[in-house]
């Protein structure tokens, strides 16, 4: 198993070395689901690969065979019939080809929506995540805990994120761990991955949704359980409460450029991803620009006083604090 899958592995990185200089990220899983798409990739390439010189074989061998030579006369009858043999073969071939591409891609994306073999006794941890122009939030319902770019997550556990968005559509993927998936407002779309190293994991939004989608970037760290739940405590012993207020302008289009952490969830007051949730009191509709114009301007000119004065405020405070 593990040379045919480090033949396909050197098969797909020697199609891959004219693009030397891109992040291949993706050829080093940390996840048996990230390992699962890899491999999927890898078996994907190589079929490509083939294809690819068969074909650059064939038109090599046809431009030479039957090119126009001197003296050369060839018998050319118009209405001559097709050749039932050739017809066959590149109809069944190219079936062949996408049987072999379809099976495996069908099994995986199956597979990726349950929990891992070898973990399905372990208590999975539910994380709400929650997408907003431009940063990502992060709600831990069991353990009453709120973060912002960034989540802190025990290795060798099954983690089951539940995607949803607060503005526009974005695209949650962490290349080491998972496949990518959208965020939509109104719905929620499960994600399932198990870390099993521990270390910092890059995420990213990959959907353009205006000026600063490439800024809308966060970190996964996994950890030893001990360490996740010593940051549990430690968060509700430091961090402060989330407000409606502080939420509400957490949510307004902007990079941060920082992390945020809260001892409370926003999903106590709201969860957009139930339908009709209300997102509209805690989101300006005016600042989403579908066509983002003007980039900026109409950000500058807003003013975020007036819109969190609409939100009823909570009894607790406005602070934040990052861990």
């Amino acid at each position: 198993m593990w040379r045919r899958r480090g033949l396909f592995a050197a098969l797909s990185l020697l199609m891959l070395t004219l693009l030397s200089g891109c992040n291949l990220v993706v050829f080093n899983p940390e996840s048996p689901q990230a390992r699962q798409l890899t491999d999927l990739i890898n078996w994907s390439l190589v079929w490509i690969g083939l294809i690819v010189v068969v074909v650059l074989i064939m038109f090599i061998v046809f431009v030479w065979k039957y090119r126009d030579r001197p003296g050369r006369e060839v018998n050319y009858d118009p209405d001559e019939d097709g050749n039932m043999k050739v017809e066959i073969a590149w109809t069944v071939i190219p079936l062949i080809i996408i049987t072999l591409l379809l099976v495996p891609t069908i099994k995986v994306l199956f597979d990726l929506e349950e929990i891992p073999e070898g973990y399905e006794d372990k208590e999975p941890i539910e994380i709400h995540v929650t997408s907003a122009d431009w940063k990502w939030i992060f709600s831990y319902p069991e353990q009453n805990i709120e973060t912002v770019n960034y989540v802190n997550i025990p290795v060798d556990t099954p983690i089951v994120f539940k995607l949803t968005s607060a503005s526009t559509q974005q695209s949650f993927w962490v290349p080491s761990l998972s496949g990518q998936k959208y965020t939509m407002p109104n719905m929620s779309v499960d994600l399932i991955i198990v870390a099993e190293r521990e270390g910092s994991y890059l995420g990213m939004n990959t959907n353009f949704n205006g000026e600063h989608y490439r800024d809308m970037q966060f970190e996964v760290l996994a950890m030893s359980q001990k360490e996740f739940d010593q940051w549990v405590e430690d968060v509700h012993n430091e961090a402060p409460e989330l407000t409606k207020e502080e939420y509400a302008r957490i949510l307004e289009p902007s990079v941060l450029g920082q992390r945020l952490t809260y001892s409370s969830t926003h999903l106590e007051f709201i969860d957009h991803a139930q339908y009709n949730s209300g997102s509209e009191k805690f989101v300006d509709t005016e600042q989403y620009l579908m066509d983002h114009e003007y980039p900026g301007k109409i950000f500058n000119e807003y003013e975020p006083e007036s819109h969190a004065a609409n939100v009823t405020t909570d009894e607790h405070g406005g602070g934040h604090g990052g861990h």
